[in-house]
């Protein structure tokens, strides 16, 4: 586990590192035709996370209406052996005998 977190501690500085570059050869401006391809990769990023996004909510949706089936499913059994419960007939209880000595 401790390799796991050490690796995905370098990526993070390495995407860290990687992005302060690109973002500082970008605002100095020597790479002027980057602009619009970066924004236009930006753009269909953004398009892609509404997709995603909506599809989520839809997931969520779906579980929600699942649990919400399977609880009232759990409450109409419980009232069912409670409406069995309570028809049934008392027996009456026996008093033991005494022993006749």
């Amino acid at each position: 586990m401790n390799r796991e977190v050490v690796k995905c501690g370098l990526f993070l500085l390495g995407g860290i590192a990687i992005g302060a570059i690109g973002a500082t050869v970008v605002c100095k401006g020597k790479l002027k035709n980057l602009k619009p391809v970066a924004s236009d990769v930006l753009s269909h990023c953004y398009d892609v996370r509404e997709k995603v996004l909506e599809k989520a909510d839809a997931c969520r949706e779906d579980i929600s209406d699942v649990f919400a089936e399977a609880q009232a499913k759990s409450e109409a059994r419980r009232a069912a052996k409670t409406e069995v419960l309570e028809e049934a007939p008392e027996e009456p209880v026996e008093a033991p005998k005494a022993a006749a000595a």
